[in-house]
């Protein structure tokens, strides 16, 4: 199983943001805090926003903040909602498919379990869960 970097960056945005819960933070502190161009963070973002998992504050000390509780954010629900078209095999996707085995193929049970089994687990997570060492994070990130 292999999340997009989209997921990736919506993971550590929110962690970063769990992590500074008191002020807002730009788009350009957390792409430092992890070597990401702020390119890239611009439309995880505007994704996360348009969820209402992260909010905008306008203005000369805006940036995001988390517009719901750690507690309230569920790890698998942002995978499930940062990975659109998670097809781990070709046919997975009935519109593209072009495996010549699959009619008769017995593997793509098996991975759909076992790509239900990864989220069901992500979902018994919230933020509140992969954030409980703060301060050994916050020191990491500001290295």
């Amino acid at each position: 199983m292999n999340l997009t970097k989209f997921s990736d960056y919506s993971l550590r945005m929110l962690i970063y943001l769990a992590i500074h819960p008191d002020r807002p933070v730009t788009i350009a502190e957390v792409g430092r805090a992890y070597s990401v161009s702020p390119h890239h963070l611009v439309k995880v973002a505007q994704r996360l926003i348009e969820k209402q998992v992260v909010r905008s504050v306008r203005g000369r000390n805006g940036g995001l903040l988390l517009a719901k509780t750690p507690e309230e954010i569920n790890i698998g629900r942002i995978v499930r909602m940062t990975e659109p078209t998670w097809n781990l095999v070709e046919c997975f996707n009935t519109e593209t498919n072009t495996c010549p085995i699959e009619s008769a193929c017995g593997l793509k049970g098996p991975l759909r379990r076992a790509q239900k089994a990864f989220l069901d687990t992500l979902e018994e997570h919230t933020l509140a869960d992969v954030v409980p060492r703060k301060p050994a994070l916050i020191r990491l990130l500001n290295a």
